[in-house]
């Protein structure tokens, strides 16, 4: 005996009047309704002309259908009918459409990045609209509500200040270029892992990726869910009183150490309980988050995220390999470009370094390196010291955007916007001499004395003795064991290192700390990527 599902006949939430379409392939509409109905979706241009249209049959409660690819236009309305139903929105526009993924860093808002405030005086880039995820980690009655109130926002809405500032920048710069507009789809989470963006299929096929979810088993055994969901409420309720007094001690003395705030109020209650409701729930948020909006057509992702990775790096591998093939999957489409940051440097003073993060970059590297179409946009020199959260996001925007226009639309030189990475190194004699690739214009060094003090100052807090020769760049023989080199650049391109300490070097590496100096780049003025042969 068959049945039938029947819901109301809408759109999904991600389409609202303002919305972005992608430009030059089959477009993807989706939405509800009752089975068995048939729907057709339309698409006029300014009430005369149709462009585009389609007809599907709902099933299971859903539909979907594929609009024809269109050229970039303004102010088209889309329409969908069903049983004698017109649902229509107005000011679409078609142009390119970006997934902007990841934690906080992506999810830093335009009104809080430093350069934020004086972009909103001007008022935005007209041709730049957002679409942010309701961000809601638990399926009851508010999550829903707060899906169906979503909506497409333009350079004029109330909420641009809580865009991610950069997403916006990305996009602005790209709408000028391409002279078409850019929809910006928000999907990020502060704090959270890329174990968060996957499914449990994804985490439970890897012995190593499966710890995520074993670790999530452990500490919610025993709980029923509405014991975890009281926990997690409660949690939250006495988050936010610790935080307003958090916030307040900071106001007073900016310069206070943390200790000493923990010291004064309590212990820091944050990520609270695992659980249920909790949003750092491995596979949680692409269940409440990924899978309500795919598969919005799109021309690609850019994301920004592993710091809450850290403790695993030796898997971030395996977990943002996963993560990418999970969402070009999820999208039908193994070619979408993956444009992601490659993390800065970044360390609190009170914090050893425990240099996990050089393995994140190193395996952010890697993708790079072996997953196709993928493009890594190096920050380091871009990292904040004692703040996990860089204020500036322009610069950081503009160069994920410049590599998006030379690596995917094809319109600047690849020299003149990648960084020089590390090809190969060859041991000569007591020397090294280092071949890199994206440097057919040469390389530079410069001096960092600020970072370099501050290295100075985080290592003698921990009791730490610096070699009086410290460098970026350290040599290492047979032993492994790293001493302080010097490096000179070579006319034809390549680096040559040496040391006193080490008389046959067999292994380099630079930058390898979490915060320090960063001295090496190209003649583009982008920093090099760090490296370490011996990984």
């Amino acid at each position: 005996m068959s049945s039938s599902t029947t819901k109301a006949f809408a759109f999904a939430s991600i389409f609202s009047s303002h919305a972005v379409l992608q430009r030059n392939k089959p477009v993807c509409i989706f939405g509800t309704g009752t089975d068995g109905k048939e729907v057709t979706v339309t698409l006029y241009d300014k009430g005369k002309s149709i462009l585009s249209q389609t007809h599907t049959t709902v099933t299971d409660g859903t539909w979907k259908a594929y609009l024809c690819p269109l050229d970039a236009q303004e102010d088209v309305t889309l329409t969908a009918e069903s049983e004698g139903t017109t649902l229509s929105l107005n000011d679409i526009a078609v142009g390119e459409v970006w997934l902007a993924g990841g934690q906080s860093n992506m999810e830093f808002e335009l009104g809080n990045c430093t350069e934020g405030p004086d972009e909103l005086k001007q008022n935005l880039a007209p041709q730049v609209r957002f679409y942010y995820t309701p961000k809601n980690a638990w399926k009851d009655e508010a999550f829903y509500e707060a899906e169906k109130n979503s909506l497409w926002e333009t350079s004029e809405s109330k909420g641009k200040t809580h865009w991610s500032a950069v997403g916006y920048f990305f996009a602005k710069q790209l709408s000028q270029r391409l002279g078409v507009t850019v929809g910006v789809i928000g999907c990020n989470w502060g704090g959270t892992s890329a174990s968060a963006w996957m499914n449990t299929e994804r985490l439970e096929k890897d012995e190593d990726l499966r710890t995520y979810l074993t670790d999530y088993e452990s500490a919610t055994r025993g709980k029923s869910v509405e014991q975890q969901c009281k926990e997690y409420d409660e949690y939250v309720v006495a988050n936010d009183a610790w935080q307003k007094k958090c916030d307040a001690l900071y106001k007073e003395n900016p310069q206070i150490e943390w200790d000493e705030v923990q010291k004064q109020i309590g212990k820091c209650l944050w990520p609270g309980p695992m659980g249920c409701k909790n949003p750092y729930r491995p596979s949680g948020l692409y269940e409440c988050m990924i899978s309500r909006i795919m598969p919005y057509t799109l021309k690609g992702f850019i994301y920004y995220q592993g710091e809450s990775d850290d403790h695993k790096p030796a898997f971030y591998y395996k977990l943002l390999r996963e993560l990418i093939d999970q969402w070009r999957t999820d999208w039908n489409d193994d070619t979408l470009p993956f444009l992601f940051v490659q993390l800065p440097e970044n360390r609190y003073k009170q914090d050893k370094d425990f240099k996990n993060w050089p393995l994140i970059r190193e395996a952010q590297k890697k993708i790079w390196q072996t997953v196709h179409n993928t493009h890594m946009t190096v920050a380091l020199g871009l990292g904040e010291y004692n703040d996990i959260h860089p204020k500036h996001k322009k610069q950081l925007a503009l160069r994920m955007a410049d590599s998006a226009l030379s690596n995917i639309y094809g319109l600047i030189e690849k020299e003149k916007n990648e960084s020089p990475v590390l090809r190969t190194a060859v041991p000569s004699e007591d020397k090294m001499i280092l071949y890199f690739d994206n440097a057919a214009s040469g390389l530079t060094l410069c001096d960092d004395k600020l970072r370099t003090e501050r290295y100075f100052k985080l290592e003698a807090r921990q009791n730490n003795t610096v070699p009086a020769d410290f460098s970026a760049f350290e040599l290492a023989g047979k032993d492994k064991q790293f001493y302080p080199a010097q490096a000179q650049v070579n006319a034809d391109g390549t680096l040559t290192l040496s040391s006193p300490h080490v008389a046959q070097p067999l292994y380099a590496r630079y930058a390898w700390y979490n915060y320090g100096p960063v001295t090496l780049f190209g003649k583009n003025g982008i920093p090099a990527s760090p490296f370490n042969t011996e990984c």
